[in-house]
């Protein structure tokens, strides 16, 4: 720890995004992505393609980091990187750099819950954006996770309420799916929610106990209901995908609001903020404005750049745990599955 200032270079490659980033203290300095268009043919993501295609670019993407940060890799403080969850081959390839680059500049190495830090991305310093105070609620939506957390500290959090299926992402590309658009589907529903009329058409709400989400019934009732319209009119979907794809939203975002409120009142909690992928939904965006004035929550939605997979938030994660020397040896194994 011999600089004056720290600089944390974070790592993330936890499913198809390969990006890094640099933060001075808790301020970004670089913020870079690759995309992987390849898997757009597949309409999903393939594991052992993406795994290949983080190989090729981690190395420029780090690279891209450091330069636009103006930082050699000699004035770094500590390196983070995602330990999961997600894909196995792809987190081994971050892990697997992050450990030689730390042991080579004999620095520390900082293990990232991928999870956390989509919820801590909120403590990255942007101008024009309020940072949350303890305690409040973080509702994690993505492709692959939707929980509900009750968050009294950096690193002391309790999922309260998740999915006992499919993730609201999930649900979202899979409707977008149905509908014969490409991969990923969800922010198409998104634009084309906004032209449609959301009550043209109405799906039934999943009744699921408590705090937790269930989709895969939504995801159901959406292709029963696609399949029968066509037969009525094999134009259907075309004639009416706009609203189609209002109605679809709709429904995913009242589920989303209908936990969110009860979350509210069993933990008398009013701070709301959110994190994921999903969260670059104007409706879902839209739905919580509204709930700041109608329920007088506070809500708190990051930098859109901060929204989607990225390292800027494992940076953040990295940074607190450099204040209170939360290291790890080069024996940490990168986890598909992690506890929260």
């Amino acid at each position: 720890m011999q600089n004056p200032e720290v600089f944390i270079l974070a790592i993330e490659s936890s499913c198809d995004d390969t990006a890094a980033a640099v933060l001075q203290k808790d301020k970004v300095l670089s913020n870079i992505v690759a995309n992987q268009l390849i898997h757009n043919q597949y309409g999903g993501v393939v594991p052992e393609l993406a795994s290949r295609a983080h190989q090729q670019n981690i190395v420029p993407v780090i690279d891209a980091a450091l330069q636009k940060a103006n930082i050699q890799k000699e004035q770094l403080s500590a390196i983070a990187f995602t330990q999961g969850p997600g894909l196995m081959g792809s987190l081994l390839v971050g892990s697997s750099f992050a450990k030689s680059l730390a042991l080579a500049l004999k620095i520390p190495l900082i293990a990232v819950n991928h999870m956390q830090a989509h919820i801590l991305a909120h403590f990255i310093h942007e101008e024009g954006f309020e940072k949350p105070t303890f305690p409040f609620l973080a509702l994690t939506i993505s492709g692959g996770h939707t929980q509900i957390v009750k968050v009294n500290d950096f690193f002391d959090m309790t999922i309260i309420g998740e999915t006992t299926d499919d993730a609201v992402g999930e649900a979202f590309d899979k409707s977008a799916k149905i509908l014969g658009l490409p991969y990923p589907g969800g922010p198409l529903i998104d634009k084309y929610a906004q032209l449609g009329n959301p009550k043209a058409f109405a799906f039934t709400k999943p009744k699921v106990p408590g705090l937790d989400f269930s989709f895969s019934g939504l995801k159901t009732a959406i292709l029963y209901f696609i399949q029968k319209k066509k037969l009525e009119n094999p134009n259907f979907i075309e004639e009416n995908r706009n609203d189609i794809c209002a109605s679809i939203q709709y429904t995913i975002i009242e589920i989303l609001m209908d936990k969110l409120k009860l979350a509210v009142k069993e933990t008398g909690i009013k701070q709301i903020a959110i994190g994921g992928g999903v969260s670059a939904n104007s409706g879902i965006r839209n739905a919580l404005a509204e709930a700041e004035n109608k329920y007088g929550w506070k809500t708190f939605v990051p930098k859109f750049e901060y929204t989607t997979d990225n390292a800027a938030m494992i940076g953040i994660v990295g940074y607190q745990k450099f204040l209170t020397g939360n290291f790890e040896t080069s024996s940490v194994v990168s986890k598909a599955r992690i506890q929260f």
